[in-house]
C-alpha cells in the first residue's frame, strides 16, 4: 500500500486546527498527538500516515495554516505498511488518485539533482575525458560509460522545474551550472585530446579517418531530437515515479557528454565540420531536454488535477444522491 509518513511540529496554538485537519480525512491514518513533546521547535509533536494519493491535498491544507513556517514539516516515505481496514474507506474515497505522485516529494526529488557542489564539475569533466577515449578508440562501450557518469541530467531537469515553477533563482543557476560545466569539461577534454594526439595514442582507424563513434555524434538529424524527446518525456516520468532503473536508461539515451566529448577531440585533431556539428548537436540535446522536460511537467500536473475534480464530482455527486433519497 503506497503511504507516506508526516511528522511535524506544532505551535500550541496551532495543534488544535491541525489535528482537526488530519483527523477528519479518511485517507490519513495512525494520526498521534503528543501535547508539549517536541523541542527546537518547541512545540506538540504530531505524526501521521496519508495515503499517497491524498497527500498532495493534506499537504497543502497543512501548509495553508503555515505549519512548515510556524513549525516544522516532514514527510518520508513508507517502504511497507499493514493497516487492514482502516485504509479501505480512504482507498475508495480516492479512486484513481491513489497513484498520484506526491509534488512535494518529485519536486524534492529534482532539487537534491539541482545542487552543484566542486564533485559535479569533476564529474563532468571525467566523464568527457572517458568520452574521448571512446572516440578516439571508436569504442561504444566507453561512449556508454561516459554517459553514465554525466550529472549533467540533474541540472537539465532542475532548470525544467524552474520554468514549470516560475522559479528564475534556479533556471539561473541550473543553466550557469550547465555554462560552465560544458565549458570547463571541453577545456580539459581538449587538453587530454591534444596529450593523446601528441603521443599517437588514437587508434590507428581513428588516425586514417575511420570515426563511426565520432560521426555518430557529430551528425545532428531528426533521430536527435526524437531521442531527446522521448529521454526528456521518460525522465520526468520516472522521477515523479521514482523509477531509478528507467532515469539510467535515460543517461544512456542522452547525447551530451559524448557531444562535448567530441568538440574537445575534434578541435585538438583540427576537424572543423566535426566541431561544428557536435556543438549543434550538444545544445539540441540539452534546449530539447529542458522545454520537454517542463512541459512533461506541466502536463502530468494537468492530468492528476483533472482526475482529481474528477472524483470530487463524483463525490458530490454521491452525496447529493444520498441526500435526495434520505429526503425521500
Amino acid at each position: 500500500m503506497d503511504m507516506i509518513h508526516i511528522r511535524a511540529v506544532s505551535p500550541p496554538g496551532l495543534t488544535d486546527e491541525v489535528v482537526g485537519l488530519l483527523a477528519d480525512d479518511p485517507c490519513v491514518l495512525n494520526l498521534i498527538v503528543q501535547r508539549d513533546a517536541a523541542r527546537n521547535p518547541d512545540g506538540d509533536s504530531i505524526a501521521c500516515d496519508v495515503l499517497t494519493g491524498a497527500a498532495n491535498d493534506v499537504l497543502h491544507r497543512l501548509r495553508g495554516v503555515e505549519l512548515d513556517q510556524r513549525g516544522s514539516l516532514v514527510i518520508e516515505p513508507v517502504d511497507m505498511a499493514f493497516s487492514g481496514r482502516a485504509s479501505e474507506g480512504g482507498r475508495r474515497a480516492l479512486g484513481p488518485l491513489s497513484r498520484a505522485p506526491v509534488w512535494e516529494q518529485v519536486e524534492a526529488r529534482i532539487r537534491s539533482e539541482g545542487r552543484y557542489p566542486p564533485s559535479f564539475y569533476l564529474y563532468l569533466v571525467v566523464a568527457g575525458m572517458i568520452g574521448s577515449v571512446g572516440i578516439v578508440t571508436n569504442s561504444q562501450i566507453l561512449i556508454v560509460a561516459a554517459m553514465v557518469v554525466g550529472p549533467e541530467y540533474g541540472a537539465i531537469v532542475s532548470v525544467a522545474l524552474g520554468i514549470d515553477r516560475g522559479h528564475r533563482a534556479m533556471v539561473r543557476s541550473g543553466l550557469a551550472a550547465l555554462g560552465t560545466g560544458f565549458l570547463l569539461t571541453v577545456v580539459v577534454t581538449f587538453l587530454f585530446a591534444l596529450l593523446i594526439r601528441g603521443f599517437g595514442l588514437q587508434s590507428e582507424a581513428f588516425d586514417r579517418g575511420l570515426r563511426p563513434v565520432s560521426n555518430l555524434i557529430n551528425t545532428p538529424n531528426f533521430f536527435s531530437v526524437a531521442v531527446a524527446t522521448l529521454a526528456g518525456i521518460v525522465g520526468i516520468v520516472s522521477l515523479t515515479e521514482a523509477r531509478t532503473s528507467a532515469l539510467l536508461g535515460v543517461f544512456i539515451s542522452v547525447t551530451t557528454i559524448p557531444a562535448a566529448a567530441d568538440i574537445a577531440v575534434s578541435t585538438a585533431f583540427t576537424s572543423w565540420s566535426d566541431v561544428r556539428g557536435s556543438a549543434i548537436q550538444l545544445l539540441v540535446n540539452i534546449l530539447v531536454l529542458i522545454v520537454v522536460g517542463a512541459a512533461t511537467l506541466k502536463a502530468q500536473r494537468a492530468i492528476w488535477r483533472r482526475v482529481g475534480l474528477g472524483r470530487d464530482r463524483r463525490r458530490r455527486a454521491h452525496g447529493e444522491g444520498r441526500r435526495a433519497g434520505g429526503d425521500a
